[in-house]
């Protein structure tokens, strides 16, 4: 198998390898090209994006700065996916991301690794694993989401949390590793934040 090949395999495989340099450095040119758009440019940046994704839906939003190791390449957005500042895709293999998600700041989603063992870390090896993220999450400030995970349709990530293992869908997670705290429920319905109702705001 070629190194392109075995990037998307979960296999370990050379990532400074030529062909995967020089496609990986083009798409890295457009992502500089959508960083460096003005706020006014927005049928600008949708256009980008369309040329970064591998796939991306309508009404998609991604605040500058964008980082991925790809400029996107591997990344499949669903539609309405809303992304803010700080967001990194470690898109060295392909990021599912359903319907409604939403990205608060500094969100970094990881599906690169390294071995353990030093003596293939010192040979420059690294190895992929697909990163999946249900509808309508919300993913908080600063979590970090780890190789090969999985997040359930609905489900909230609190700020900080560290994500190495999946998640089911509708629960709130939080903390380091990440742990489910409880299920969503009548509360969440009733009550938005803290004694703040919701029906209070006309909804």
């Amino acid at each position: 198998m070629t190194n392109l090949e075995k990037m998307h395999a979960t296999m370990l495989y050379d990532p400074a390898d030529g062909d995967i340099m020089t496609e990986q450095t083009a798409c890295l040119d457009r992502l500089y090209d959508f960083n460096h758009t003005r706020p006014t440019e927005q049928d600008k940046r949708q256009a980008l994006m369309k040329e970064m994704f591998a796939e991306i839906g309508e009404g998609c939003y991604i605040e500058p700065p964008f980082h991925a190791n790809w400029g996107g390449k591997h990344v499949h957005f669903g539609k309405y996916v809303y992304a803010n500042f700080g967001l990194t895709m470690v898109d060295d293999t392909h990021i599912y991301v359903g319907d409604y998600t939403l990205f608060a700041p500094n969100v970094v989603v990881a599906t690169a690794g390294h071995p353990i063992d030093p003596a293939l870390r010192a040979k420059g090896l690294q190895y992929n694993a697909a990163v999946h993220i249900g509808q309508n999450c919300w993913i908080g400030a600063g979590a970090l989401i780890m190789p090969g995970v999985t997040i359930g349709d609905n489900t909230v990530i609190g700020a900080g949390s560290v994500v190495t293992h999946d998640i089911p869908a509708g629960v709130v997670a939080v903390g380091n590793p990440c742990r489910v705290m409880r299920e969503i429920g009548e509360h969440d319905r009733a009550f938005y934040f803290k004694d703040k109702r919701v029906q209070d705001c006309g909804f």
